[in-house]
């Protein structure tokens, strides 16, 4: 069997403001209406003898994958909860493990969550013949045939055709990324490919490697799997077993390394969307070569990317500029200068800042929130609750809030006390007081909480009951 992993950690720095912490771009909708998870996920339906997927997620984005995948018909076998961000080999040998419980024989398809592959025909051909290599206990990867001196890509360098395995290839050597003359003198050798970071391979095959080469990463993931805890629809890693696994790669912890690789050579129109330059080139264009989004007015503008998440963004007679209005955080910068981006972030995190965690907009397994406006003894928000959910029973020690109900109907518990608080009306939680707010409707519920007080950080937050099992 068949068995895809979807690897969605990772924060995607390179395309902030878009893409922060709590809301990276793997659940965005960057190149179509759905989000990039969504598009991965989807991409497998026409995959023969493919099992649901295992989606191996970061613990603060595993109601967000959940809802996506629900949000497509989409049921995956497990969602994986990482208690703390080990990079992929310690993630893909937990998939690894989960997977061998089920089926002795499983191959992993081991995908990220964020990259487009434009031709899924010659994808699955391309997953055909790495499944028969590991068939032979060859541990695959996909190699992307360059179209260009790509300097933001690491690389392989191909070695002989493998004996009885048409379109695969023994593999050289892997290369980091190169400066622009390296990265030009690939391209003309003509035996070098992108390493697009999807591989294929026997479960039991890519263990047995990983226990030899890194044994370390091998026990420690081994317990963790072994003392993981079921949490509603997710898997819970031990968090002290994950957390003793050293970090690394898989390339670096075992795919440089071993005698049994291959790599296949696949032109799949495949990108890692890492950038608005590559954002720019994979969107349509309008006749002066720009991409816009949203409420967009552009007046003698060429070759640019502007994005506007809500209000009015006007461009007049700028060149190649990326432009992004997230209404909490403004990015303007060259396309060619826009990885540069990640500084940014650098920034936003040593000076102590939150931009580069949060939107305004802020998701929970309820709905969301969002702030509309906060001053030194006060906060406004607006929360949307989905119909059917509810809010923790909690209770605050540094402020009061008062609710209006601006849409919807709203069930609220304010000690013993259970309300219903109709449109247009509105209800007082004293300090101190244990509240809920529900959603007993069919429909969104909108509230605008007005919060007074000394403090209004998330950790003034005393949880006695929470269907989502946040502590």
């Amino acid at each position: 069997m068949l068995v895809p992993v979807i690897l969605s950690g990772g924060s995607g720095t390179r395309l902030w403001p878009l893409s922060r912490k709590l809301l990276p771009k793997q659940f965005l909708p960057l190149l179509s209406e759905r989000t990039m998870i969504q598009e991965t996920v989807l991409r497998l339906e026409t995959f023969p003898d493919c099992a649901a997927p295992l989606v191996v997620s970061g613990s603060e984005q595993r109601f967000l994958a959940a809802e996506q995948l629900r949000g497509i018909g989409a049921k995956p076998a497990r969602i994986l909860l990482e208690p703390v961000g080990r990079n992929t080999a310690p993630a893909i040998a937990a998939a690894a493990f989960v997977a061998l419980t089920e089926d002795p024989q499983a191959q992993l398809l081991v995908l990220p969550s964020d990259h487009e592959i434009g031709n899924v025909p010659g994808f699955r051909a391309a997953v055909a013949q790495a499944r028969a290599a590991a068939a032979t206990g060859r541990l695959a990867t996909f190699g992307i045939i360059p179209s260009s001196p790509e300097t933001g890509f690491g690389y392989i360098e191909v070695g002989a055709p493998l004996s009885g395995l048409p379109g695969a290839r023994a593999i050289a050597r892997f290369v980091e990324k190169p400066d622009a003359a390296t990265a030009q003198r690939f391209l003309d050798a003509g035996t070098f490919l992108w390493n697009s970071g999807m591989f294929l391979f026997g479960a039991a095959a890519f263990l047995a490697e990983l226990a030899r080469l890194r044994p370390a990463i091998h026990k420690a993931v081994k317990r963790a799997v072994e003392g993981a805890t079921r949490d509603l629809d997710f898997l819970r890693f031990e968090e002290a077993a994950f957390a003793a696994s050293p970090a690394e790669s898989v390339d670096n912890a075992v795919m440089e390394h071993t005698s049994v690789g291959a790599v296949v050579p696949c032109d799949i129109l495949w990108s890692d969307v890492g950038s608005f330059s590559t954002l720019w080139a994979l969107n349509a264009k309008d006749p002066m070569g720009n991409v816009t989004q949203g409420d967009v007015m552009l007046s003698g503008a060429y070759g640019c990317y502007v994005r506007a998440d809500g209000r009015l963004v006007a461009v007049l007679g700028a060149e190649n500029l990326v432009i992004v209005d997230t209404g909490d955080a403004l990015l303007v910068a060259t396309r060619e200068r826009a990885q540069e981006v990640k500084d940014v972030v650098a920034r936003l995190a040593k000076e102590g800042r939150s931009e580069h965690v949060s939107h305004a907009r802020v998701y929970r397994p309820w709905g969301y929130y969002e702030s509309v406006d906060a001053g030194s003894r006060y906060q406004v928000k607006r929360l949307m609750v989905k119909p059917g959910e509810a809010l923790s029973l909690q209770r605050h020690r540094k402020r009061a809030e008062h609710w209006v109900v601006v849409a919807g109907t709203a069930r609220v518990t304010r000690d013993d006390e259970v309300l219903t608080v109709e449109e247009n009306h509105s209800v007082f939680i004293p300090l101190g007081a244990r509240h809920r707010l529900e959603n007993p409707g069919k429909e969104d519920l909108f509230i605008i909480e007005v919060q007074s007080g000394s403090y209004f950080g998330e950790d003034d937050i005393e949880r006695f009951d929470d269907r989502y099992n946040r502590t």
